[in-house]
């Protein structure tokens, strides 16, 4: 028989008219989809009543409306002894749920996979700092730790794991690049604190060609922007057929305020393409070859950008030398940290 673990996000699930669950977010999918192989999966997160891009391929899920539901769910689970319990993120919700935990003395393992400091910081500035140094400080209390890069244990005891969505197509029958080199390529959220907006604003006037990949739906960007200068694609089944995209755009650019393992990066690195960041994450960069840093305005893009063009098929070459993480290898260090 399986161990039971009940994975514990703050994601939002969207239940449809067939009682098939959908999220947004790949981890969400990914991760319960794939230990379920091991383990007995069962999922606690919010209800959604908009819809979600991706499928859940599992179906015990509970999902609800109020956090007291969301919580008495949690209660109920506690009638099976050898329980474990996976937290991804730390939020208010998740946070409560941990605190519940620490009172019945429920083993549980807290993923961090984001830099909530940063993050609560962008949206509500020093306010939002003090909220999440409380919420983290009391969250991890009695809580196995589990992060994808050190700096997010902010120096308490844990583990390093190493995300990954990369299976074997995605280093298969990579292409050199035959279409423009001003062709830039975004995949992600369209959110503020993505940098999507400034990176527009940026490119205001240049020559530059921003296409936009995201699984969001009904995207609209303000009028000011110019349409010349970028083009939004929807696109719902984000999987390995994404590749299609890497391999027609010149170079990836990532142009968040915040990041801490981003999914994005890997996958260009695999189609060989280079990918730009800004300064304020330059730690994603690692050992990477291939990721390259600029200031947040033209010039700076500008020159690294005519430096990539000039430099490109020796940056494909050290591009190969890297040593990418993969799916089946990130899921063998959770089993390992779950069993």
């Amino acid at each position: 028989m399986k161990n039971k673990i009940f994975i514990i996000t703050n994601e939002s699930i969207y239940l449809n008219k067939n009682n098939d669950f959908y999220c947004d977010n790949i981890d969400l999918k990914s991760i319960p989809e794939e230990l379920d192989k091991f383990f007995d999966i069962h999922i606690i997160g919010r209800a959604s009543s908009a819809k979600r891009s991706k499928k859940i391929n599992l179906k015990k899920i509970n999902i609800f409306n109020n956090f007291i539901s969301y919580l008495i769910e949690i209660i109920k689970s506690f009638k099976n002894e050898n329980t474990k319990y996976f937290i991804i993120s730390l939020s208010p919700y998740t946070f409560l749920a941990s605190i519940f935990l620490k009172i019945f003395s429920k083993q549980h393992i807290i993923y961090l996979r984001s830099d909530g400091y940063k993050e609560y910081k962008s949206i509500l500035g020093l306010f939002g700092t003090a909220i999440y140094h409380f919420i983290f400080s009391v969250g991890i209390i009695k809580a196995k730790l589990i992060a994808c890069r050190k700096h997010l244990l902010r120096n308490n005891e844990g583990i390093i794991v190493n995300p990954s969505q990369l299976n074997k197509k995605w280093f298969k029958d990579t292409k050199k690049i035959n279409s423009s080199r001003t062709k830039l390529l975004y995949v992600g959220r369209v959110r503020v604190e993505k940098g999507i907006f400034s990176l527009l604003n940026i490119l205001r006037g240049t020559k530059y060609f921003l296409t936009i990949v995201t699984s969001e739906k009904n995207i609209e960007i303000k009028k000011d922007y110019n349409k010349n200068n970028f083009e939004v694609i929807s696109y719902e089944n984000y999987n390995d057929s994404i590749i299609q995209f890497y391999d027609n755009h010149a170079i990836t650019i990532l142009p968040s305020f915040t990041e801490a393992h981003p999914q994005v990066l890997d996958e260009a690195l695999a189609r060989l393409r280079p990918v730009i960041v800004f300064s304020e994450i330059e730690h994603v960069k690692r050992d990477r070859e291939g990721v390259y840093i600029c200031e947040r305005n033209i010039n700076s893009l500008n020159n690294l950008i005519n430096y990539i063009n000039n430099n490109y098929e020796n940056i494909m070459d050290k591009i190969k030398t890297n040593k990418l993480p993969t799916k089946d290898e990130f899921i063998q260090e959770l089993k390992k940290i779950l069993d």
